[in-house]
């Protein structure tokens, strides 16, 4: 990634961080939120879904709070949410700047 791990989240990401933000929730409930969420503008399959579980875990941003089988819940930590209001942060900060005229030619 870039200088800094994490320092900004895919549009992906974002949307899987947000989906924790309410309840405890496993992959195809995450993935049923995104679609919802985006109506069927953000799609991933479940490659790219298990890979930014796995990261986010590894991340401290989720933890694992249930298996049931192959199912895996997961829980969104302090770390997470944290990171996820940086997001909105940063984001908030672009669009501010793409609405100012100031600096425009």
């Amino acid at each position: 990634m870039g200088k800094k791990a994490m320092e900004s989240l895919t549009e992906t990401m974002f949307y899987v961080l947000m989906a924790f933000r309410k309840q405890a929730l496993c992959g195809t409930e995450v993935a049923d939120f995104v679609a919802r969420k985006t109506k069927g503008r953000v799609n991933m399959g479940p490659g790219t879904l298990y890979t930014i579980l796995a990261k986010f875990q590894e991340e401290g941003f989720l933890k694992e709070v249930a298996v049931e089988g192959r199912k895996r819940t997961y829980q969104l930590t302090e770390s997470g949410e944290n990171r996820y209001q940086e997001e909105v942060a940063r984001l908030r900060a672009c669009v501010a700047d793409a609405d100012s005229e100031e600096g425009e030619t």
